[in-house]
Order: structure tokens, then C-alpha cells, then sequence
């Protein structure tokens, strides 16, 4: 039985629209699942873990996430597999390794080892893609509720990321999930569906999905 601290963060609405938060504390389950059902996430661990909640924050509803028609096509005539939660620690590594347009990456091994604890708790889970099983992506985050908070992806083979968030989402919105946290747009998953709403409606919509 984990033995939760009383651990109190700055309230996030007082926050610039940069969103930090705090600095400080540690990575234990007990600070991750607080800060991230205040709309507070961790952002860098050294030398100080930073906690962040920006203004405005990138979603998606799990119900609107769309695939081009073509990707879409692709996506169902793939040869790729998916999982659940066969491989974290794959997935997380994969994350954390350097890729084309992503030099550097705050996920070190201290994100690795909280990770990997609220994993074994049954919180963080990852979703994989496999092609002639060899895992070539995948996604991974925490489920509290009926929100998910998506961490990150990865792929060493075209659309397996993509693909890999596609069949998550579904499973997502099959189970009544309303919240998918995707913390800071880019074109990517603007074109996938992603939307920026006002910090305000975030933390609004994310006491919905967790209450």
C-alpha cells in the first residue's frame, strides 16, 4: 500500500502564461498524482524538477481525433500490431533517445524511474506498435479516471507513432475517456485533432474527467 503524502502545490491559475508552477520537490507517485490532477505536470529534473501548467494548454477530445483520409487508409490496411502495456520500459527508452527534430529530450532517467514506479502501480501506461515483432513505436502516459495525460511518442518506422496514438485513442473514447492532455501544440497534432483551450477551461474540463 502506498502511503500518500499531504502535498500542496501553488494554485496553477496564478500562473503566467509561460505555466511554471513551482520548482522543486520530487517525482514520487504520491507529488506525480497530485500535481497532474491540478493541471500541473513536471517538465525538467535537474537540477531542480520544475512543475508547469501553460496558458494555453493543447488537448484532445479523444472522441474528435481524426486521421487524414489517406493516413486513415493506411492505418487500416497496416501490418503493424498494437499493444498495451507489453513493453513500458521500451517505450519510455524510445522516448528518451534523440530523433530528427528532437535533439534533446527532458526525459532522463529520473522521468524513466518515476515512470517506471507508476507503471507497476497500474497509473502510466504505454500503448505499442509491433511490425514482424520488432516493437517500431509507440506512446505512453497516465490514466486517472477519465483522463489521460500523454507524455510522449516515439517511432523508428513511419506512422508507428501516429498509428500507435490512433489505436489509444480509440480505446480512449470506446471507454468514455473526455480529456487527453497533450500539454503544447505542434502542426503535428493540430492536424491530428489537437486544440489550444485558455488554462481556465483545462482545469474546468479536467476536474470533469477525474471527479
Amino acid at each position: 500500500m502506498y502511503n500518500f503524502r499531504n502535498i500542496v502545490f501553488p494554485n496553477p491559475r496564478y500562473a503566467d502564461d509561460e505555466g511554471l508552477v513551482a520548482v522543486g520537490g520530487d517525482m514520487k507517485p504520491d507529488m506525480l498524482i497530485t500535481a497532474y490532477t491540478q493541471g500541473i505536470f513536471p517538465w525538467t529534473s535537474t537540477p531542480y524538477v520544475t512543475w508547469w501548467s501553460p496558458n494555453p494548454r493543447a488537448i484532445f477530445i479523444p472522441s474528435d481525433f481524426k486521421l487524414s483520409p489517406r493516413m486513415e487508409r493506411a492505418y487500416r490496411n497496416t501490418k503493424m500490431t498494437f499493444t498495451f502495456d507489453k513493453d513500458f520500459e521500451s517505450v519510455i527508452r524510445g522516448c528518451a533517445k534523440p530523433s530528427k527534430g528532437r535533439e534533446e529530450s527532458w526525459i532522463d532517467e529520473n522521468f524513466i524511474e518515476a515512470y517506471r514506479e507508476m507503471h507497476r502501480l497500474g497509473i502510466a501506461h504505454s500503448c505499442e506498435a509491433w511490425f514482424e515483432g520488432e516493437l517500431v513505436g509507440g506512446v505512453y502516459g497516465l490514466a486517472l479516471k477519465k483522463f489521460f495525460a500523454g507524455e510522449s511518442m516515439y517511432h523508428t518506422k513511419t506512422n508507428a507513432s501516429t498509428f500507435s496514438l490512433k489505436f489509444l485513442m480509440s480505446f480512449l473514447a470506446e471507454n468514455g475517456f473526455i480529456l487527453f492532455d497533450s500539454q503544447v501544440i505542434n502542426s503535428h497534432t493540430r492536424r491530428l485533432g489537437a486544440i489550444e483551450i485558455s488554462r481556465d477551461e483545462y482545469l474546468t474540463l479536467l476536474n470533469k474527467a477525474i471527479s
